[in-house]
């Protein structure tokens, strides 16, 4: 005897619709759309990669080339044959090219140091210390970040002469090594997201200001830190208006402007500006394989944050 409450049991389907359902002709339209939408994802992929990587290449195969066959042959024509007299012709006592090499590399390794240090000190005020007017002075601070930097330059240009610092390495750096507001808020947002109970567990065991972030904070945050190094080596790497504008004398060019300089208002020089060209980029592709892991890893970390 059934209760009047009771609820009826769901119609069992036939098996026919069963296996209609599940039939691998009525799957294939879904395989099919899935494989069409895989394949465009890689052509789009494919097309962005060429896109990408085209100016590389052209560089390479000009800088392989004579001056001769670069105006007679096609710009995308294999050099034939491949010669290397170029990179020699820059490395000559006649344009000295490793000059501004080991100018640009002193540059970048005070810049590294100068930003990283100044940048974490004031990322972890801002993120895990408590003073007057702190979230204030750090959202004034950021907002700089809207200021054009040619806005900057002629007051930089003038304080840096007024010093007494054109046509010297430390004119090239000083203005740009004490941090930057772009580093201070990646950091700063990465600091904030370390729980505090490790901090006060830090705390308890006797860890001071300083200790807590040497030992704590910066461990954590290995993977953003090998991404802002990576951005600050490229970006000043390949800075090319302030060391034009503060440092012009031969002597002090860096790598951009000694590339610049290869070109005259009568010849153009590719060849030899395409070889300083792969010259600059050869050791921000190092860079760049060698910290792809941490790149990846920050990436990772910052989008589940």
């Amino acid at each position: 005897m059934t209760t009047p409450d009771a609820t009826p049991a769901p119609p069992v389907p036939p098996a026919a619709v069963v296996a209609r359902a599940t039939s691998p002709a009525n799957r294939h339209p879904v395989r099919r759309s899935r494989a069409v939408a895989t394949l465009l994802t890689y052509l789009m992929l494919l097309a962005g990669a060429a896109l990408m990587l085209t100016p590389f290449i052209f560089s390479v195969m000009t800088a392989l080339k004579t001056p001769r066959q670069f105006n007679i042959t096609p710009p995308l024509t294999l050099p034939d044959p491949a010669t290397f007299e170029n990179f020699t012709t820059l490395f000559s006592a006649q344009y000295q090219f490793w000059v501004p090499i080991a100018v640009t590399a002193q540059v970048v390794l005070v810049m590294v140091v100068g930003q990283l240090f100044s940048s974490v000190l004031a990322a972890y005020a801002f993120a895990t210390l408590e003073f007057p007017g702190r979230d204030l002075l750090f959202w004034v601070y950021l907002s700089t970040l809207m200021i054009p930097a040619v806005v900057t330059i002629i007051p930089l240009y003038v304080m840096v002469t007024e010093a007494g610092m054109k046509n010297t390495f430390w004119g090239m750096v000083v203005p740009l090594m004490f941090g930057s507001p772009y580093a201070i808020f990646l950091l700063r947002e990465n600091f904030r997201s370390v729980p505090s109970e490790v901090l006060d567990a830090a705390r308890l065991d006797g860890a001071g200001t300083l200790r807590r972030l040497w030992y704590v904070i910066v461990p954590m945050n290995k993977p953003i830190l090998a991404t802002l190094t990576l951005i600050t080596v490229v970006s000043h790497w390949n800075n090319f208006m302030w060391p034009s504008i503060i440092a012009p004398a031969k002597e002090w060019r860096v790598i951009t402007v000694a590339t610049a300089a290869l070109q005259s208002q009568y010849s153009g020089n590719w060849t030899l500006v395409m070889a300083a060209t792969t010259i600059a980029l050869a050791p921000l592709i190092v860079l760049f394989l060698a910290f792809q892991d941490q790149i990846t890893r920050s990436i990772g970390v910052t989008g589940l944050k």
